[in-house]
């Protein structure tokens, strides 16, 4: 069963959990809020949350709470380095987000970790705000460690010969850097959409002229730029353009249709 849930004054709500969500999370007692809706219809209880925090006044989220939710179940992926272990979250949502994660596995360098509520309550009052990215947070792998030694909780993988599994260090991806690199240059902060969209058509103008010279170099310099600005235009937006890329590869997967004079027309109905 979802519950959508109204925090009176603060914001509303879904859950399948009231109390692990609103109240060990997020601290409200149960006379503090109320419930508007239940529904075993995730697309209903997605549709009707935005509709009621328009009716109410408050802020509408930008995912809709069904996405929300896949992306949290398939994409609370943490991106560890070797020195820290980063979680794509902000710090005012890491607590719902690990308590939604509880059970998954965190693999350093240093071992391998369950998360129970004992590490997430250690994970949320030593987070940091990234420094490349204020929608991400991150602990130091070290510290963890040295916790989970403390409470006897570690679970390292071993081999035959007693010796710790060796973890694979996930890298950042290229979209990642190119964020890394916005970020430090100020342009998340400075910027906005319509002086990147702009940016666009200049690296539009760049391709044509590239593809009119057959220029390869110019071509590849050309089509990389655009993909950084892309990347940086999702960003500010508060999307990943890997999101963007594969919310369109998922509509044209299927798609028929037929070249004609050099163009693909999709076939309709």
């Amino acid at each position: 069963m979802y519950f959508i849930y109204h925090i009176f004054g603060k914001k509303i709500g879904v859950t399948r959990n009231l109390n692990n969500r609103v109240t060990t999370t997020q601290g409200y007692k149960p006379h503090e809020y109320e419930i508007l809706e239940t529904s075993e219809d995730i697309d209903y209880v997605s549709a009707r949350e935005l509709e009621l925090q328009l009716l109410y006044g408050y802020k509408i989220d930008r995912q809709l709470y069904k996405n929300l939710i896949n992306k949290t179940k398939n994409k609370m992926v943490v991106n560890v380095t070797e020195q820290t272990t980063t979680f794509p979250c902000p710090l005012n949502k890491l607590k719902g987000n690990l308590m939604d994660a509880k059970g998954m596995h965190i693999k350093t360098g240093f071992g391998n970790y369950i998360l129970t509520e004992g590490l997430i309550d250690w994970i949320v009052k030593n987070a940091n705000t990234s420094m490349y990215n204020v929608s991400r947070s991150y602990v130091y792998n070290k510290a963890l460690d040295e916790f989970a030694k403390s409470l006897g909780k570690k679970s390292m993988a071993t081999d035959h010969y007693n010796q710790p599994e060796k973890v694979e260090v996930e890298k950042p991806n290229v979209y990642d850097l190119i964020r890394k690199w916005a970020e430090e240059r100020g342009i998340y902060r400075n910027g906005d959409s319509k002086t990147q969209y702009i940016k666009l058509q200049e690296e539009s103008g760049e391709l044509a002229r590239a593809i009119l010279k057959e220029d390869r170099k110019e071509f590849i310099d050309a089509i990389g730029d655009m993909v950084v600005v892309l990347t940086n235009l999702a960003a500010l937006e508060g999307l990943k353009i890997e999101d963007c890329v594969t919310s369109a590869y998922d509509v044209i997967k299927s798609r028929h249709g037929k070249m004609i004079n050099g163009t693909f027309v999709k076939q309709t109905l």
